[in-house]
């Protein structure tokens, strides 16, 4: 397949080049630091971002796409489901 821009260099402006399904934890994780998540059902998504500081955002829409740079989301707090780490 031809990938017109594989040459380039991938940066935060630009659109994400791999994902993963999430299992919020409050002991693993994420295998990669994000740079965006995915919320595929509604609820809420609580996070420890690449700083160490941690928030919940709440009432988020099925569809939203979050720009954080998440290194784990964790289950106390989550309430939203279907997940994906963006990268």
């Amino acid at each position: 397949m031809t990938d017109r821009f594989s040459n380039r260099a991938a940066s935060l402006e630009g659109p994400a080049i791999h994902g993963f399904a999430v299992t919020p934890s409050d002991a693993t994780p994420l295998a990669e630091t994000t740079r965006a998540l995915y919320v595929g059902t509604a609820g809420n998504v609580s996070l420890t971002f690449a700083s160490g500081a941690s928030a919940t955002f709440t009432g988020l829409a099925a569809g939203s796409i979050l720009p954080v740079r998440a290194v784990s989301v964790l289950a106390t707090g989550t309430t939203a489901s279907g997940l994906v780490a963006l990268v």
